[in-house]
């Protein structure tokens, strides 16, 4: 296993000229126009554009997204989708040339994770993922099995550092796909990276922004990492999976707990792979560790087998 401060061969970037870039985009043409660059984005480079046609987003994608499974074209067309659901930023301009997609700007607030917890916005974030998970079919589908697999092999190759012990919990892995087999409900279109931030409330509603990792999933994959991307305790995990089921589910609380270890399992490789190929200022090795830590917890209780009972129950 490769120690996580030795150095490692970081990919070349390609140089950006956002300004250019912005420039050659018709829908940014007005002028005058401001452009101010907005904070996040590990995967972009994210500008509030503001010209006298209106106020947009720019989304200039980094190099690297074919290393974290991100399909660009795929992100693109499940845009317009959530975007016709009326759960997305509308769409303005896709320029693939120029890695660049225009977004309508959405007036409104960036919820945190503590905004999350309220019983009253999750009643509003289940709503609003419920609308999302009833639009048309995405393009593509997110398996976080497969994702894990895909990122396990870009570890593999490149021979990036990985948490110790990060293999020796494969079985359980296995046995919590095993499991959510058995009494799974199809998939629908998700998000797949529902971190607070990408959640904006206008005072009437919630919209669902960024849509790099979307593609058709099982719902409680989606309901369980905004548990663990939120940083939900149990009672607000099962808050969330009952008003969006409209009821209580045992065994639908029961599959979100487990695809929210599933799904920090799977992106502790993401965060391995960022560590040893990004050249952005983040610690990414701290944030991989976080999410390996309770999924390491979460395999390794002896509530998982009971866990693993309730998914395959009848409610």
């Amino acid at each position: 296993m490769a120690n996580p401060r030795q150095p490692v061969t970081r990919q070349p970037a390609r140089s950006l000229d956002p300004a250019a870039i912005l420039a050659r985009a018709p829908s940014l043409a007005g002028a005058p126009r401001q452009v101010t660059p907005l904070p996040g984005g590990l995967t972009n480079q994210n500008f509030k554009v503001t010209t006298p046609d209106g106020v947009y987003v720019a989304r200039l994608f980094s190099d690297g997204g074919e290393l974290l499974c991100i399909d660009r074209e795929r992100e693109y067309r499940n845009s317009l989708i959530a975007a016709s659901a009326g759960v997305g930023a509308p769409v303005i301009e896709y320029r693939p040339a120029d890695r660049l997609l225009v977004l309508g700007f959405i007036e409104g607030r960036t919820l945190t994770s503590a905004d999350v917890a309220q019983p009253a916005t999750l009643a509003r974030i289940a709503d609003v993922c419920a609308t999302l998970h009833g639009a048309d079919r995405f393009a593509g589908d997110f398996d976080m099995f497969e994702v894990q697999a895909a990122y396990r092999m870009t570890v593999r190759r490149h021979g990036l550092a990985l948490p110790a012990g990060y293999d020796e919990l494969g079985p359980a892995f296995s046995a919590a796909r095993d499991a959510l087999a058995v009494r799974a409900e199809g998939t629908v279109p998700c998000n797949n990276d529902l971190l607070a931030a990408n959640f904006i409330d206008d005072g009437s509603r919630i919209w669902i922004i960024d849509y790099e990792y979307s593609g058709n999933n099982d719902p409680c994959f989606e309901l369980g990492n905004i548990a663990g991307e939120c940083g939900l305790d149990a009672d607000a995990l099962a808050a969330l999976v009952t008003a969006y089921y409209r009821r209580p589910r045992r065994s639908r609380i029961a599959r979100a707990k487990l695809f929210n270890l599933v799904s920090r399992y799977g992106w502790t490789l993401w965060g391995a792979i960022q560590h040893g190929t990004s050249e952005l200022d983040f610690d990414f090795w701290s944030w991989a560790m976080e999410r390996f830590e309770v999924a390491a917890a979460g395999f390794t209780s002896p509530a998982f087998g009971r866990l693993l009972d309730d998914v395959q129950c009848e409610d």
